[in-house]
């Protein structure tokens, strides 16, 4: 196979014209002396009309002074610069209308004389691409974070809804268990209330039936102890019914602080008093007083606390009962001792809760209501109750009572 060689001039000529970029050539003055088809068309000129022009006719207006600088750097400097390092160029066309250009620059030597070549393209197009995609990446990027805002919104809106339904399902969980609690109350409630009720009225009911046989005047003794029998009767009914009233008060927040002066020794002798039919046979109160003779308190609510003390200390020990009180000018400390039956450690937690009664004393009469209204009405007076008690060894009611004023007699 024979391969015809093209005449080396030929072979200039047919790359330069044909070249798809436009080639420009000029002297050391910036004189063109050679521009292709390429050249021509783009920067919108005929053939051969660029030749002999200055290439500042191809530069900017606003940019000609700070490019005429360059050229002199570049006759003083001659280098050779890769297409579009980083430069953002523009050109200028025969009417005057801009677009953008990248440039490679070369130079050579003939005969001493320093010659230079432009590669010049037109990137309007592939500036258009770039700006395009930069507003894409700009509308991708505000998608992004439109779309991360939204999936934190979503997220925490989906974390309120499972905190609520946490909070919904915690409310019903209580809701559930007050219902159980409820429940078991009105269980315990209804055992208690039969179990009390049902020992004085059927001593009421026998007492009424025995009275009617008592006809003669000699039956007048008879009749006289069926009568306290029945009183008796009816007064522990009544003290049963106060119990449950003074509960619901309380639960209902319908029980209001009435503060007075109270004599503290004549006061606590009035009860020990009053409690006197609870008293087995020998049973005693000793009351040991000491400290400041008066106190501003609710003389009401602090009778029922001392009540409600005492008479679990009598009806659970057969020996004496203690009181021991203590006044000063910021308090008073109260302390009920007795040498009873005692409370298990398993029944401590539950003492304070209505109608809940140690293991160990369900023979006794009770309804299970008296330490949670000492605890409740200690509560509404700012105060602190605890029990320390082991069994068939006795039991210590410790209670202090703040005050507000005092006044010493």
């Amino acid at each position: 196979m024979v391969t015809k060689q093209l005449p080396s001039s030929f072979q200039f000529e047919a790359i330069f014209n044909e070249a798809a970029i436009g080639i420009l050539v000029t002297n050391a003055s910036f004189e063109i002396l050679i521009s292709n088809y390429f050249a021509d068309r783009l920067f919108g000129f005929e053939h051969n009309e660029l030749i002999g022009k200055n290439i500042s006719i191809l530069i900017p207006n606003h940019l000609k002074d700070r490019h005429h600088g360059h050229l002199n750097h570049l006759n003083s400097s001659p280098i050779s610069r890769p297409m579009g390092i980083g430069l953002d160029l523009k050109a200028k066309r025969k009417d005057e209308s801009l677009f953008p250009i990248e440039i490679s620059l070369s130079h050579f030597k003939e005969n001493e004389q320093i010659y230079y070549i432009a590669f010049v393209s037109d990137v309007t197009l592939k500036r258009q691409v770039e700006m395009e995609l930069i507003l894409k990446n700009q509308e991708v990027n505000q998608l992004n974070e439109t779309l991360e805002e939204e999936v934190k919104i979503r997220t925490q809106a989906l974390q309120n809804t499972l905190e609520k339904l946490e909070k919904n399902t915690h409310e019903l969980e209580i809701s559930l268990q007050k219902e159980i609690e409820l429940g078991d109350l009105k269980t315990r409630f209804v055992s208690m209330a039969s179990h009390e009720f049902r020992t004085p009225l059927t001593a009421i009911l026998s007492s009424a039936t025995l009275i009617e046989k008592y006809h003669k005047e000699t039956d007048q003794e008879k009749r006289l102890n069926h009568i306290n029998r029945i009183k008796s009767s009816v007064s522990n009914l009544t003290e049963i019914l106060e119990e449950f009233l003074s509960v619901g008060k309380l639960e209902d927040g319908k029980v209001e602080l009435h503060l007075s002066t109270i004599q503290i020794e004549p006061f606590l002798e009035n009860i020990s008093t009053e409690l006197g039919a609870l008293r087995k046979t020998g049973q005693q109160i000793n009351i040991d007083f000491s400290g400041l003779p008066t106190c501003i308190s609710d003389s009401s609510i602090l009778r029922n606390i001392l009540l409600n003390g005492l008479s679990n200390a009598l009806k659970f020990s057969e020996k004496d009962v203690k009181l021991n009180a203590v006044s000063t000018i910021e308090s008073l400390e109260i302390n009920i001792i007795d040498q009873g039956v005692g409370i298990g450690q398993e029944d401590q937690k539950h003492l304070f809760e209505r109608f809940f009664r140690g293991g160990n004393v369900n023979v006794i009469q009770g309804t299970g209501l008296g330490l949670h209204l000492i605890d409740r009405y200690i509560e509404l007076l700012g105060g602190k109750v605890q029990i320390i008690s082991e069994l068939n060894k006795g039991t210590v009611l410790n209670f202090i009572i703040p005050f507000k004023n005092h006044k010493n007699d």
